[in-house]
């Protein structure tokens, strides 16, 4: 296959996997009509742990599951339950087309972060562009001009937690084992979000049971296509394709929930994905910059209900090496 004709088919993939990701939040938008984030979260990713685990104990790298960097796990898996929360939280509380601008921001944040976690170094184009991304946001969120609820909050919270969970990832994933990086947040989702649940229980009715049971499957296919795009595809190609969920959120919005799209949502929302585009191209360009901290922390926001592909195929990758007999 030609390198032009792999890009296409990665781009394929990877927006069949924004579709899918576009329809798990929509459902998730649902769900919060009835049920608080937390009983969501903790069901959905209850629900996806037993298809995770089937690849977890394929990887028959020897090792132990104690951490090399236990503090940095720690840290990363909060950062990662607590992103999912807030953005499950945001999807209800706000408009979709409203929630992904701000979390389109991500990339903003991982450039910015990069600098003290990583030692990265950034240029005068990159610095523009972060803070023409942030004009964007504040577009979209208005202070002053309407009002700034939590949930505006919680989607810059969630962009800015998921950020830290990409870059600790980066810190820290050439040490620690890619099995230890995906069951940590999952362990610590559990007992986060169980220790709250009794708090705010609702009854489950059966129909919802299975809407958490599409959006615990819809986060693992989606992953499981971006890895496929990846695969096929340059990462330059690729991410750009995660800006493509604002359509269906338009549509989503609009057809189940009675949206409507404003001007400043659209004009924020251009500029975050103008910068974003513009971080992207940036790092890709090889003799600009060895620096590509965006580039290299692929994928969406990770949450518990949906792991970062990176790690699950580096999980797959380490596998298939080991069954041919590399780590023995």
């Amino acid at each position: 296959m030609s390198h032009a004709n792999s890009n296409i088919k990665g781009a394929i993939y990877a927006l069949l996997a924004m579709a899918i990701y576009a329809s798990h939040d929509a459902i998730i938008k649902g769900l919060g009509e009835t049920y608080s984030p937390v009983q969501i979260v903790f069901f959905a990713s209850l629900l996806s742990f037993p298809v995770l685990s089937l690849f977890l104990l394929n990887d028959h790298h020897e090792g132990s599951l104690r951490p090399v960097h236990p503090w940095w796990v720690i840290a990363r898996s909060t950062a990662t339950v607590a992103s999912g929360v807030l953005a499950f939280f945001a999807f209800v509380e706000l408009p979709l087309a409203q929630v992904y601008p701000i979390l389109f921001a991500t990339p903003l944040f991982i450039t910015i972060m990069a600098i003290p976690v990583l030692g990265e170094k950034v240029g005068l184009h990159r610095w523009a562009a972060v803070f023409l991304g942030l004009v964007g946001v504040l577009i979209v969120v208005r202070p002053g001009q309407a009002a700034l609820g939590l949930g505006h909050l919680a989607a810059l919270a969630s962009a800015a937690s998921g950020a830290f969970a990409g870059v600790a990832v980066r810190k820290i994933g050439h040490k620690e084992r890619s099995v230890v990086l995906l069951l940590a947040p999952l362990l610590g989702n559990f007992l986060a979000m169980g220790a709250v649940l009794p708090f705010v229980w609702q009854p489950l009715q059966l129909v919802d049971l299975g809407l958490l049971s599409v959006v615990a499957g819809f986060g693992l296919i989606a992953s499981f296509l971006m890895i496929l795009a990846y695969r096929a595809g340059e990462a330059a190609i690729i991410a750009p394709m995660q800006y493509s969920q604002i359509l269906w959120a338009v549509f989503y919005g609009w057809v189940l929930f009675g949206e409507k799209l404003d001007a400043p949502t659209v004009l924020g929302a251009a500029l975050v994905i103008v910068s974003g585009l513009y971080i992207v191209f940036r790092e890709s360009r090889t003799d600009v910059s060895q620096n590509t901290p965006v580039l290299r922390t692929r994928g969406r926001i990770e949450m518990a209900t949906t792991p970062r592909s990176s790690l699950l195929q580096r999980t797959l990758n380490l596998s298939a090496r080991s069954r041919d007999g590399k780590y023995r």
